[in-house]
């Protein structure tokens, strides 16, 4: 799955200019305004491209912040205090009532997991953290066979049950919900959310590597650029650069978090259909999504999937994917036709795209 919710840890604002007072609050900011710092176990970064003063872009970064403690309080595997803490500790087959947001990502996730056949599966919780990519301080190696075969008897889409009318949910077996794969890009979500309610026009939020992105970077005409990270586990560099305009995008891969024992490799991803880590060649998977939330949910699965069961999904649900798949030394681009049609064919051309 992909990172989970962790502490909330704050850096500075970062605005080039940090003076106090009321009339700084009003000096004018040079555009594009960009806010970072530290979140969940990663990273925050807001750009924005309207107009700010210096007071207005610390209530901005305030108010995000404020957003994004409201999703770690709801949604973290790593406070005890949090919502899903006590949804995953309540008693089996009672019914609890939850918050919007947590019935919402629940609903979402259920979704995926029915459309995927089980690819992406928010029950697996308790196979991940057997495999040492959790909560649990565990030690990173390979489970005893009995252990994984009882954990992943419990693990399904069916162990849970939702009342969206009502708000409220139940487990009906003891699992472990983790909503690292798509908790991350519902934080996106409702970060976007707030910026739209404060009136800002361009901007890109980017949230550990889920995006969203509104308007243009210079405010007129000129789209966002992202990069696709390359598979490399000894640097980060980009393979594509995409334009994009009012679109989100997530990407889950499989090279950074992993473990190696005896000379094979384990990636954090884990099948929910098997309890083992996946083992082709996909390195990573980007989805373009109206909502991050799904695009999440959607990347994940499709890194399970692999490369023809995803993008023979990918048709089927007009999904926008790229995958990135390992060969060899290098690696070749695997577009489903959605996301070649939104880029255009000149630019699928030049980034040498194979549509599938």
């Amino acid at each position: 799955m992909n990172s989970v919710l962790r502490p909330v840890v704050v850096f500075a604002l970062c605005l080039g200019l940090l003076l106090t007072g009321c009339s700084e609050n009003d000096r004018p900011l040079d555009s594009p305004v960009r806010l970072e710092g530290g979140i969940f176990g990663t990273f925050y970064q807001v750009t924005i491209a309207d107009s700010l003063t210096q007071g207005q872009a610390r209530e901005l970064e305030e108010g995000l912040l404020e957003v994004l403690e409201q999703v770690d309080a709801a949604m973290s595997i790593y406070r005890d205090d949090s919502e899903l803490m006590a949804f995953n500790q309540a008693p089996l087959g009672e019914w609890q009532p939850l918050s919007n947001e947590l019935i919402e990502v629940l609903a979402i996730s259920q979704s995926v997991a029915e459309a995927s056949n089980g690819a992406f599966d928010v029950t697996i919780g308790g196979l991940v953290n057997l495999w040492s990519f959790g909560s649990e301080a565990r030690p990173r190696e390979v489970p005893d066979a009995e252990t994984l075969r009882a954990r992943l008897d419990e693990v399904g889409p069916d162990s849970i049950e939702i009342d969206e009318n009502a708000m409220q949910a139940r487990r009906l077996r003891d699992v472990f919900v983790d909503l690292g794969g798509v908790a991350k890009g519902h934080a996106t979500d409702r970060v976007a959310a707030y910026l739209d309610g404060q009136s800002i026009e361009h901007y890109l939020v980017n949230l550990g590597g889920d995006l969203v992105t509104r308007g243009y970077r210079d405010g007129e005409g000129e789209p966002w650029r992202i990069g696709v990270e390359a598979p490399l586990d000894d640097r980060q560099e980009a393979t594509h650069i995409v334009p994009l305009h009012d679109i989100s995008v997530a990407t889950s891969g499989d090279y950074r978090n992993y473990f190696e024992e005896n000379g094979q490799r384990f990636s954090h991803t884990i099948d929910p259909r098997t309890g083992h880590p996946i083992r082709h060649h996909v390195a990573s998977a980007t989805v373009a999504h109206p909502s991050n939330a799904w695009a999440d949910a959607w990347a994940t699965a499709m890194m399970v999937m692999g490369d023809e069961e995803g993008l023979a999904l990918a048709r089927d649900q007009g999904l926008k994917v790229l995958l990135l798949v390992r060969e060899g030394e290098g690696w070749s681009s695997l577009a489903s036709p959605a996301f070649a049609d939104y880029l255009g064919g000149e630019l699928s051309d030049e980034m040498g795209l194979e549509v599938r």
